[in-house]
This record gives C-alpha cells, sequence and structure tokens, in this order.
C-alpha cells in the first residue's frame, strides 16, 4: 500500500516516520508542502521520503491508494472534498474544519464515494485510555456515572498560533471532548463553561483562555467534568477516570520510569513524559496502522467523520456557554 501525506509540519513528520519505522507493507510514496524548509527537505531524505510542492500531484497519482491531511486546519475541508472526490482513502487530522458547513460538504462528499474516511483523534488509541475504554465497554465499573478528565500541556503554544487555532476548546480540549465520547459511548447534552487567563496575559489579548473547567450532562445520564490548563510546570498531565454502579477505572500520567527513590530528607519520583510527542508516539503509529487495516479488510474505521462532528459542535457548544454564562444544550448548535 502507497500513502501520500499533505503537509510536512510537526504532524505530518510523525506520521511520516511512525509509517517509515513501525508499519510494515506501507511506503510514503511521497509528501507534499509548498513551503519546504532546508531542514524539512533534509529529514525527508533521511526517511527516504520523496517531496513536492503540489498536493495535488498526490492526488492525481493513481498508485497511491490513501492520503493523510496534515496540513493547517484551514485547509482540512478543502482538501479533504478534493482527496474524497480523487476516490482517495483520507486520514485527517482534528479537526476536520473549524465550521460546520465545510465539515457538511466532507459529509456529503463520502455520501457520493465510498471511501474511508478517519479524523486523527489519537488518544483513542493509547494504550492507557483504551484499557479505560475496555473496561467500561466490558461492563466492569456498572453503569457510568461520572467522568473526570485532565488535560494540562507543559507550556502555552506561541502567540500566533493561539491566533489561528480557533482557541482551547477547538485545538486543546477537543481531544477531550472526544475522549468524553469514546470512553463513554454517549453523546453530549449540555455543557457548562468556566474559564479564565491565569498562564499568560497575551493569550487573553487574542480572546481566547488558557485555564478552563468544564462540565457536561450526557445523554446516558452520566456527568463529566473536565479540567484544562496551557501550562502544567511539572510536565504533560494526561489523565482519566470513569466512576460508575460497580466501581471506578482510573490511568494517571505515563513516566520515564515508575522508580521512586525515598530517602530522609523527601521521597521523589518521574515528572510526566514532557508532551504529546514523548506520550503519545506509539498512539499515532497505532491509529495509522487501524486506519490502514480498515481499508485493507474493508472494515469501519475507528473514528468516524461524526466522530469529528460531534467534537465539532461541543467546542462550540463550550464557545457559547463561555460566552454567554450559561449552560448550553448541544441541540442549540445548528448543523
Amino acid at each position: 500500500m502507497k500513502i501520500g501525506i499533505i503537509g510536512a509540519g510537526r504532524i505530518g513528520k510523525v506520521h511520516g516516520e511512525s509509517i517509515t519505522n513501525y508499519i510494515h507493507g506501507v511506503s510514503v510514496a511521497a509528501m507534499a508542502d509548498p513551503y519546504w524548509t532546508e531542514d524539512s527537505i533534509k529529514w525527508a531524505k533521511n526517511m527516504g521520503i520523496p517531496t513536492c510542492n503540489d498536493y495535488h500531484d498526490i492526488l492525481n497519482d493513481p498508485s497511491i491508494d490513501a492520503v493523510l491531511i496534515c496540513s493547517s486546519t484551514q485547509t482540512h475541508a478543502k482538501v479533504s472534498v478534493e482527496a474524497i472526490r480523487a476516490g482517495k482513502n483520507v486520514f485527517c487530522e482534528k479537526p476536520i474544519s473549524h465550521y460546520l458547513p465545510e465539515i457538511k460538504e466532507v459529509m456529503q462528499e463520502l455520501e457520493k464515494n465510498h471511501v474511508k474516511y478517519q479524523v486523527g483523534f489519537n488518544r483513542r488509541f493509547d494504550h492507557n485510555f483504551r484499557a479505560v475504554h475496555d473496561a467500561v465497554k466490558d461492563g466492569k465499573i456498572g453503569d457510568v456515572q461520572i467522568v473526570k478528565i485532565t488535560s494540562r500541556d507543559p507550556d502555552a503554544p506561541p502567540i500566533d498560533y493561539i491566533k489561528v487555532s480557533g482557541g482551547l476548546f477547538m485545538d486543546m480540549m477537543i481531544h477531550d471532548f472526544d475522549m468524553v465520547r469514546y470512553l463513554t459511548n454517549s453523546d453530549v447534552d449540555e455543557i457548562y463553561v468556566n474559564a479564565a487567563v491565569l498562564v499568560d496575559p497575551k493569550i487573553g489579548e487574542t480572546g481566547d483562555v488558557d485555564t478552563a473547567i468544564v462540565t457536561m450532562k450526557l445523554k446516558n445520564g452520566a456527568l463529566a467534568v473536565i479540567d484544562n490548563s496551557r501550562k502544567a510546570v511539572y510536565g504533560y498531565d494526561q489523565r482519566a477516570e470513569v466512576f460508575g454502579s460497580k466501581g471506578q477505572v482510573a490511568v494517571t500520567n505515563d513516566l520515564p520510569s515508575n522508580a521512586v527513590v525515598s530517602k530522609e530528607d523527601g521521597v521523589v519520583a518521574e515528572k510526566p513524559l514532557h508532551f504529546f510527542l514523548e506520550r503519545y508516539m506509539q498512539a499515532y503509529a497505532n491509529e495509522i496502522r487501524e486506519f490502514l487495516n480498515s481499508i485493507q479488510n474493508d472494515e469501519p474505521v475507528q473514528v468516524s467523520v461524526n466522530d469529528g462532528l460531534q467534537a465539532v459542535l461541543i467546542a462550540k457548544a463550550a464557545n457559547t456557554s463561555l460566552a454567554e454564562h450559561r449552560p448550553v444544550k448541544l441541540s442549540e448548535i445548528k448543523f
């Protein structure tokens, strides 16, 4: 199977490396980017990945079976539509778009063209979160009652990124919105947001927030709580707990080791892995492997276009709640 990657930024390189190093029987036939840097070209040569400037070269190549859309967010929907029309199976990084009409266009094209389309919510493929999902699915904790998710980055991204990211709910907490749905197998009914600017005043000047606590009512009756911060000085903080009628299942952070040094003057343990590349590299490989398996075996993808849509709808409801200081029903967000 031959793959084309559109976008040679950080996430494009992550997928290029994971396919080349961890997935057998698959090759990256080409990587397209209009803004190649000297370092990126050197990286591609070292990986043995051919390069081009125009992604249409990938879409027009009949030997390429699937494309990974890793370009900037504002291009995701447009490139998705073109790739679907070209008959390519598509893996698209989240979000599909910030704009609901663009997501609708993607969905309409998928109805006309029977190709696979998977959205890049990599945390579903992490060993910890999958263990929680499986415990809930297998009924080990009974009926789900409370979900708690903590997601805190080690440092805030550059202000220039925040200006175009869609805000904390669209670029950061969107992973947690998806995780709530994944862990509970339930959609969200209502959301309420409390948020503030506590990390960097410049983030507030862009109109965004950097710290938030969100509560949600789910359609299965359960309650969920998410907390996000743009900066946790001790590292990448990723935890989840699901509490139910028969017990609870919880996962904590991955550490470089679980060694704990206990001495007279204190007890010292490792800090969490620093950021998402260290924490989720295996999950990135797993999600692409599952995407390719769905193509080869003609099975449904594990993260559908509807999953991508639902996360964006929740993010939009969160923004409305923040702006209007009230709980917002998901049914209020028109699609």
